[in-house]
């Protein structure tokens, strides 16, 4: 709820503020946020509060604690990727934005993996406020970072700022205006809407349609897509993606609906774990083409609150769909609701590919010449 309340204004702030001093301003609040999460589950408050509900129920004091400096860190996380993704393409040239973004991105999952694994193995062997320090020493060394970054990452803007909510209201215009942009959005509410439906239940999967009640199993699957994610966003700009970037995503979002329907037709580990790797893959290479082709193609002024418009649309549906999922499994099973939800999501790419006819003419010219007759049409 933070994320999706905060996005609304995200890009918007990055569009009006110097982003690299912003992701300095954020990621230092961050920083800070988890230093008290720290200190909270160290001392540990033991008094208890009455919650709102059921007379009778309380709530360790320490608990209620987590909620506000959680919510802090995921909005400091919401308000630092547009500011981050419109700095992109400052510092690298066009032609060379999807591998950019596929190693930045890739890098990434495997640290976010890294830290996963590290943090459960703290916590097996030691206390809860020593596995804080992960997550601690990353912000750290971010930080460390920005504040060595050397690079002139201030907003071009063609005229002075207005009411925040009233540019926060433009770059919804904006993407509405540009109708491929907006076929993207369309399309990724709907993805990740069915995606949750599946995936809220993959634990479940594994263990009663794999009939695998051991834990690793259901580690050794969320590990190879997180792998099959690296590699999905290393390995796209091998595509040359740039001329033809809608046909690929439709292209892609074929791929993953299939994928979860074969997840939905194979009883075997070894047959899951292939397909679960080749799905990861999916949503790694389309993230690297929309985020190459929106810095190659928006305005720099609007680049943040396109960002944040999309990770509105991303992320709006994303708890009902979570909800939705556990629904649909006590109506149809998990069988039903993964090729439910995949068999859902191969139906959008193909009228994707017949209908969305902006989106399959979307792509950029990697030339420089090419660059400011873009943004030229898009102001």
């Amino acid at each position: 709820m933070p994320t999706l309340a905060c996005a609304f204004f995200a890009g918007a702030i990055a569009d009006r503020h110097d982003r690299a001093a912003l992701m300095r301003v954020v990621n230092l609040v961050a920083l800070v946020a988890v230093a008290l999460l720290a200190v909270d589950v160290y001392y540990v408050p033991s008094t208890h509060v009455p919650v709102p509900g059921v007379a009778g129920f309380y709530l360790p004091m320490w608990v209620l604690l987590l909620y506000p400096m959680w919510a802090l860190v995921t909005v400091t996380s919401t308000l630092f990727r547009p500011a981050f993704n419109t700095s992109v393409p400052r510092l690298v040239d066009r032609a060379l934005l999807g591998r950019a973004n596929g190693l930045i991105y890739a890098a990434a999952a495997l640290a976010s993996a890294a830290g996963t694994v590290a943090v459960g193995v703290v916590l097996t062997y030691r206390p809860l406020v020593e596995a804080l320090a992960i997550p601690f020493v990353l912000f750290f060394a971010t930080q460390v970072a920005l504040v060595r970054m050397d690079a002139d990452l201030a907003v071009r803007r063609s005229g002075p700022p207005r009411a925040l909510g009233a540019e926060a209201r433009e770059g919804f215009r904006f993407l509405v205006r540009r109708k491929a942009l907006l076929e993207i959005t369309v399309g990724a509410l709907v993805i990740n809407f069915l995606s949750a439906v599946a995936l809220v239940e993959l634990a479940l999967y594994v263990a009663t349609w794999l009939n695998l009640a051991q834990g690793f199993w259901y580690g050794a699957v969320i590990a190879t897509s997180t792998v099959g994610g690296a590699v999905g966003f290393l390995s796209i700009a091998r595509w040359k993606f740039e001329h033809r970037a809608g046909r690929v995503i439709i292209l892609l979002i074929v791929v993953m609906g299939l994928s979860l329907l074969a997840l939905g037709l194979v009883r075997s580990v070894w047959l899951a774990l292939p397909i679960v790797f080749v799905y990861g893959m999916m949503p790694g290479m389309v993230t690297t083409v929309f985020l190459s082709t929106v810095q190659a193609t928006v305005p720099d002024e609007m680049m943040g609150r396109v960002f944040a418009a999309d990770e509105v649309g991303s992320y709006a549906l994303v708890p009902v769909g979570q909800y939705t999922g556990g629904l649909l499994t006590l109506i149809l099973g998990v069988q039903g609701v993964f090729l439910t939800a995949g068999g859902s999501i191969l139906v959008l790419g193909v009228v994707m590919a017949v209908g969305f006819g902006a989106l399959r003419q979307l792509g950029y010219s990697t030339d420089r010449g090419a660059e400011s007759r873009e943004a030229a049409e898009g102001s």
